[in-house]
Order: structure tokens, then C-alpha cells, then sequence
């Protein structure tokens, strides 16, 4: 089968012809119909995270077909149309007991720790599929698996109330994710910090209002839109330093801010007067649950969410298309989403 794959790091992925995987035990295969582009694939091809095994197959987002099925699988059928749960996790420990999977001892991530789904098939434990529901496309099922379902765990560890204010730093798949899900979970001033203007106005489409730090300190300027309180929640998305910063420092008395973009580099806190004298909180977000998923894919067959809205091409199992969106994400030029579709 063809495959798109990771094969010496800092070099640009290679379309590869590799064995066709077969489901072990407790397994399925799928045929990909979708899998999403994400801003992690760029930091596993340029050795900013590291990868288990090389040669390996990206891409931690997929949908798709359920061909065939390996020994012992119950409640998942050939034929059925699912997307895939990215952490392969033992069920059996403490951390996976508690609903804290994405902490498990011996958990794997999809594109990471073993081959994802920039190929045209790809093998999953059966309890990591979702059911996708009739009315929801494989191309925005894939992207829930990781976009759409950080930035609602980001969300949700921020523990939002409905009418609070919510600012979104960073307004590309994650945060367009996280505007739409703050206004269907009740939101009030809801605020879009970005420097490209036509996330920003894609943004405005939805219900935010704009900041661009170009205008000056995004902080600063969020003080100023809430007559000097400041925002209820802060969700940070870009993993710069300085929109870190900025975000905690817009919080208001009793904030919280989720910090869920990736980073290796320091940020400064005026500890007292942004996080002590207000009894702000700053959490760090790790990945989702399983759970949320089912939830999102509710939302999603409701309507509550449009993630058609934030795929802005689609485009077919070719390395060069591939690298060019992982180009233009790892120098954050990237659109919201990418997705490459598999007839």
C-alpha cells in the first residue's frame, strides 16, 4: 500500500510503497478515507518531538472504513464508518481507572509510537473507534480526533461557565475549534487574538471579536475591550512565549488560562500581579479523552459546530502537497485545517 512516511528527521516526508498492515488480536483495520494535517506532524518530521521508530507513518487524525477485523472483536462491523480515539492506552491502570488515560504508563500515540494515518490503511485497537454519525463528513471526524477535541478539553480544564468571557490566542485549527465550542457552551464576550486578518475575519464569522497584536500588546488590548477586568478564561493555542505571557496576563480575578500550544521555551510571569493578586490559574492541557470525543461527534451531528467550515483544502496522498502545509505550519503560516482525502 501507499504511504506517506517520516524517514530520516529534518528531511521532508517520502511516498513510500509498504506492506499493507493485518489487525492483531482485539484489533481493526481501517481503510482512510480522511486524515488531518496537524501543526505535531511538522515538530515529529523537523525533530522538535520525537518519534518511536523511523521510517513511520504520520498522522494522528483519521477516518475512515472498517475493513477488516482481527481476533476477538466485538461491536465494531466490516463496513462501518469510524474515526480513530489517537491514544492507544491499557484500560487496566490506575490512570486509565481514574478516566486520566492520556497519562497511561504504556500508552501510544497514532503517528507517534506507531504507524498513523498518512497511508492508505491503518490497524487500531477496536476500542479506540468512534462511530461517525450519518450526517458528519469523514474530512471534519478526522479533524475532531485532535483539533476539535483538544480545544475542547482545553475548554473544559478551564472548567468555562456559561456568560463568562473567553479569549482564544492562536486562531488556527485548534482555536477556530475552540471559538465555535465556546459559544455553543454558553460563552459571553468571546475575543479572537491572532496577526493573520483572515483567520481573524473567519473568526468574526463565528461570534469573536478581533484582536490583532499588531494593534499592540494583545493583554493590553483585552483590558481595555472589558472596561479593565480582563477575560473570565484564556486559551492559549500558538505556543510562542510571548502569546503565553500575554495570555495570562489578560486574565481577570479568578482567571484561568489552558495552555495547550506547544512549546520547550520559558515564559515570564509577574507572579504577584498577574497570578497572586488575582487568584488566576494557569493549566496545562494534555491531549483528550475518549469521552469528549462522543460528545464532539454529538455536537457535530447537531450542528452545534460546523468543522466544515475550518478545512480550507483538501488534497490526496502526494509528499509534496503533504510538506508543503507542514512547511507553512512549522513557520505558523499555516490555514485552519488540511485534509488529505482518500477516495
Amino acid at each position: 500500500m501507499r504511504a506517506v512516511q517520516i524517514v530520516e528527521i529534518g528531511k521532508p516526508l517520502e511516498l513510500r510503497e509498504i506492506p499493507r498492515p493485518e489487525p492483531g488480536p482485539g484489533e481493526i483495520r481501517i481503510r482512510v478515507q480522511a486524515a488531518g494535517i496537524c501543526h505535531s506532524d511538522a515538530h515529529y518530521r523537523d525533530g522538535g518531538a520525537s518519534v518511536a521508530f523511523l521510517p513511520i507513518t504520520p498522522g494522528h487524525e483519521v477516518a475512515g472504513v472498517v475493513d477488516a477485523l482481527g481476533e476477538s472483536v466485538t461491536g465494531v462491523a466490516v463496513g462501518d464508518r469510524v474515526a480513530l480515539h489517537y491514544l492507544f492506552t491499557c484500560g487496566q491502570c490506575a490512570y486509565c481507572g481514574r478516566g486520566q488515560e492520556q497519562f497511561c504508563a504504556t500508552g501510544r500515540m497514532l503517528g507517534k509510537h506507531v504507524n498513523g494515518g498518512y497511508a492508505e490503511y491503518v490497524v487500531a485497537p477496536a476500542r479506540n473507534a468512534i462511530p461517525v454519525a450519518a450526517e458528519v463528513s469523514m474530512s471534519a471526524a478526522a479533524i475532531m480526533m485532535c483539533s476539535t477535541a483538544t480545544a475542547f478539553h482545553a475548554l473544559r480544564k478551564a472548567r468555562m461557565a456559561p456568560g463568562e468571557s473567553v479569549a482564544v490566542f492562536g486562531v488556527g485549527g485548534l482555536g477556530m475549534s475552540a471559538i465555535q465550542l465556546a459559544r455553543a457552551c454558553g460563552a459571553g464576550e468571546l475575543f479572537a487574538v491572532d496577526v493573520d486578518a483572515d483567520k481573524l475575519a473567519v473568526a468574526a464569522n463565528h461570534g469573536a471579536r478581533a484582536v490583532n497584536p499588531i494593534d499592540g500588546a494583545a493583554d493590553v488590548q483585552l483590558r481595555a475591550l472589558t472596561h479593565g477586568r480582563g477575560v473570565d478564561v484564556a486559551l492559549e493555542f500558538a505556543g510562542l512565549p510571548l502569546t503565553q505571557q500575554q495570555a495570562v496576563a489578560s486574565l481577570a480575578v479568578q482567571g484561568r488560562v489552558s495552555l495547550a500550544g506547544i512549546s520547550r521555551e520559558p515564559f515570564s510571569v509577574d507572579s504577584y500581579a498577574t497570578v497572586i493578586n488575582r487568584e488566576a490559574e494557569i493549566i496545562g492541557v494534555s491531549d483528550h479523552l475518549r469521552s469528549e470525543l462522543v460528545t464532539l461527534m454529538e455536537f457535530t451531528r447537531r450542528g452545534s459546530i460546523d468543522l466544515e467550515s475550518v478545512i480550507v483544502d483538501r488534497l490526496s496522498l502526494d509528499a509534496g502537497e503533504i510538506n508543503s502545509r507542514l512547511d507553512a505550519l512549522a513557520a505558523f503560516r499555516g490555514r485552519t485545517r488540511s485534509v488529505i482525502v482518500m477516495d
